[in-house]
């Protein structure tokens, strides 16, 4: 389906982005703590239009400070288990997130298209792109140079312990919605961070689809670590 709209020089035809993605498709509407959609605090909701033709694609959940520090509890809580995973560990769920983005990536695109208005071949490669984000981030893990031990000064050894910072907080705009947090999501867990991301909340529907999409890792990765 087209709208033709007329201009003083041309005629732009917009397609309906609202048939690119079906309304069991779309993500939770909430936020994403520990592991689970919750409806969060007293805030209010948010429209997410559709660019192509003004419609409201659904509508998300406005943040507010209680539900900041309620996520980032929750980073905090899971950090611990987290660092501790050896980069092999971290580079098999990495991994992992790559597949399962890779078995969704036709909806991924379809619904980024949707929400930002852009051609779907150009989202088609925005979701590449963040699959081989994961790829690279889970070699990278493994492949961790630095100065090596030994005495740089005379009488005294030297080493280098790297170590994970904590928790880490991102805010994403909304022309690349998925690549631009992936970009901060895979570097941030293959160190052994744990993070708390705001998408734009203009374009906030794939962000909560990758959670969607990966919260059941978490409890593969904690049944691992418990029998490692």
């Amino acid at each position: 389906m087209t709208q033709t709209v007329q201009s003083s020089s041309a005629q732009v035809r917009r397609g309906d982005g609202s048939a690119l993605v079906s309304t069991a498709e779309l993500p939770p509407r909430g936020h994403f703590i520990a592991n689970e959609f919750v409806a969060g605090g007293a805030g209010g909701s948010i429209d997410v239009v559709n660019p192509a033709d003004g419609s409201v694609l659904t509508t998300v959940i406005e943040g507010t400070a209680d539900d900041v520090d309620k996520a980032v509890q929750a980073a905090l809580g899971a950090k611990a288990d987290w660092a501790r995973l050896v980069p092999k560990q971290r580079a098999e769920i990495l991994h992992k997130i790559a597949d399962r983005l890779a078995e969704n990536a036709d909806v991924l695109a379809r619904l980024e298209s949707a929400n930002t208005g852009k051609p779907l071949m150009v989202s088609q490669d925005d979701v590449s792109g963040s699959i081989d984000t994961f790829r690279f981030m889970a070699g990278a893990a493994r492949a961790i140079t630095s100065q090596a031990a030994a005495d740089y000064a005379e009488g005294h050894l030297s080493v280098i312990l790297r170590e994970p910072l904590g928790v880490v907080g991102v805010v994403t705009p909304w022309n690349y919605p998925l690549l631009m947090a992936v970009w901060k999501i895979a570097p941030i867990l293959a160190a052994g961070n744990t993070m708390v991301i705001k998408p734009s909340e203009q374009t906030p529907l794939t962000t909560l689809k990758f959670a969607q999409l990966v919260a059941d890792l978490r409890a593969e990765y904690a049944q691992g670590d418990a029998s490692a």
